[in-house]
């Protein structure tokens, strides 16, 4: 154990990881911030070596970060294997045709969102249903003539919708525990700001799909995509099996990895009838490679009359996948585990959290504001969507009761800032994952309306106390005295 790192010091380490990632974003070709995240656990690491603390324990404080994102980078890697096995097995293509037959394109946004807010309100996974249903609508807007970073931004926000609201979620689940309130008080409290959120997320899609001309896509054009799905694969709606078999799944709580699993090798027969040697009779078999290395999409044939950015860009959407797919992104949320499990276990992140506690003065309003904000802070700076709930959590949740705040303001807090904005920075595990599922850049983001909106109704409802809900005197005694309690266990662990 070491000594309470300076706050120059603490300062210093977030200045040098938001310089090298700049500096390789920005300057370095390729703009990749693997070896800035390197650079900035360096100096961390320096810093907290300067301080006293043991390169041992740090080391653990990395392996335990590490070992938080683990369930995180294996989904990576089978949802990898999982769009490989669809993509070549029909699955997607017929995902997107009957998706471009059905769905109007001046709703396309507005029912891309609503189809992720059921999907993962009912699976509690932003992961499964951006890697299943949202690469599918990733093609059928491209098909209807909408940018995919568009189309991103509204699945995006359905995603989340149900990553924070439905009680089969992790980070739902985990807030009110970090708060000190129940699953079901926690959700219901949710429903006053989420609900606006995802209203006003809602008519934003509505107009930009009735507004939306400059990428517009014409019949002619929409039946030209059509007739490429029909050329080079089966369609049939048998091919949904896999989609349907892992929503279900996971609906029934099987847990999500093994359902994963089940979704790639369901892929395989389908794979099977449209011509891929799964056995090496008359050839060697073709799956394992497909699973590893992604789907080639080579040998597709493209119809007359697509002009050659679209073919392009349809070929990009059909290949690709595999296991060997997702090792970047892997690599890079190791790499931010790192800098984050340092900056975690040497205590920088919560002396500058302190200091930003600092800033509430007291006030309801500023406690929530300063709350959300941290909650950004830590899924920017230590890379993990679960700390962003679990350190702010246990930072102000005696900021909280003294306010006299029901503990269910701030597991909403947590959830309405911490799960919500994970995503928005490209290093983050839930950032890297929504680029790499959707094949985007961050010009997503502002088309990711409920993710910023909802906090920013949060801290509205904080600084004007609507829905902000106070304990009763009863419930504030009955806090002190537990108080009381926890100290006096912990003198007497301390004296044993």
């Amino acid at each position: 154990m070491g000594r309470k790192v300076p706050m120059w010091q603490c300062i210093l380490a977030i200045v040098a990881m938001v310089v090298f990632l700049f500096w390789n974003v920005m300057f370095d070709d390729g703009g990749e911030a693997h070896v800035g995240l390197i650079l900035a656990a360096c100096v961390s690491g320096l810093i907290g070596a300067a301080n006293g603390w043991k390169w041992s324990y740090m080391e653990q404080g990395i392996l335990a970060a590490i070992n938080r994102s683990m369930q995180a980078m294996l989904i990576l890697a089978v949802v990898g294997a999982m769009i490989a096995s669809w993509k070549c097995g029909g699955v997607i293509p017929s995902m997107m045709y009957y998706g471009i037959k059905v769905i109007a394109p001046s709703i396309f946004l507005f029912t891309a969102c609503l189809l992720c807010s059921i999907v993962s309100l009912a699976t509690g996974s932003s992961w499964s249903t951006a890697g299943s249903m949202g690469v599918a609508l990733i093609g059928i807007g491209a098909a209807l003539g909408f940018p995919s970073y568009m189309t991103a931004g509204a699945i995006v926000s359905g995603a989340y919708f149900g990553d924070k609201m439905s009680p089969l979620s992790d980070t739902t689940n985990l807030a009110p525990a970090v708060a000190g309130a129940t699953l079901f008080d926690h959700i219901k409290h949710m429903v006053y700001t989420v609900g606006p959120s995802l209203i006003i997320a809602f008519i934003v899609y509505l107009i930009l799909g009735f507004t939306h001309k400059g990428g517009a896509a014409d019949e002619s054009t929409i039946q030209l995509y059509l007739e490429f799905i029909t050329m080079n694969y089966k369609v049939s709606l048998l091919y949904l099996i896999p989609p349907v078999f892992v929503i279900v799944a996971v609906i029934v709580k099987m847990p999500a990895l093994p359902a994963l699993i089940a979704g790639v090798f369901l892929g395989v027969p389908f794979a099977a009838m449209q011509g891929v040697k799964i056995f090496p009779g008359g050839g060697p078999s073709q799956i394992g490679y497909i699973l590893n290395n992604g789907w080639d999409s080579e040998n597709l044939q493209i119809p007359d009359g697509i002009d050659e950015g679209a073919a392009e860009e349809l070929l990009s959407l059909l290949s690709g996948g595999g296991l060997q797919s997702m090792m970047w992104t892997i690599s890079l949320i190791m790499l931010a585990m790192c800098f984050g499990g340092i900056v975690d276990s040497t205590g920088i992140m919560a002396n500058l959290a302190n200091s930003i506690l600092k800033l509430a003065r007291g006030t309801r309003g500023g406690l929530v504001i300063v709350t959300e904000l941290t909650c950004v802070f830590v899924n920017a700076i230590c890379c993990d969507q679960y700390l962003s709930i679990i350190l702010p959590g246990r930072m102000y949740k005696e900021a909280f009761e003294d306010r006299r705040l029901a503990p269910k303001n701030l597991s909403r807090c947590l959830e309405d800032s911490g799960t919500i904005t994970s995503n928005f920075f490209p290093w983050n595990t839930c950032g890297a994952t929504m680029r790499s599922f959707l094949g985007v850049n961050s010009a997503y983001i502002p088309f990711a309306i409920l993710n910023y909106v909802n906090p920013l109704v949060s801290m509205f409802y904080g600084v004007t106390g609507i829905t902000m809900v106070e304990m009763t005197e009863e419930e504030y005694q009955h806090i002190l005295h537990q108080r009381e309690e926890d100290k006096k266990a912990a003198l007497e662990a301390a004296e044993a």
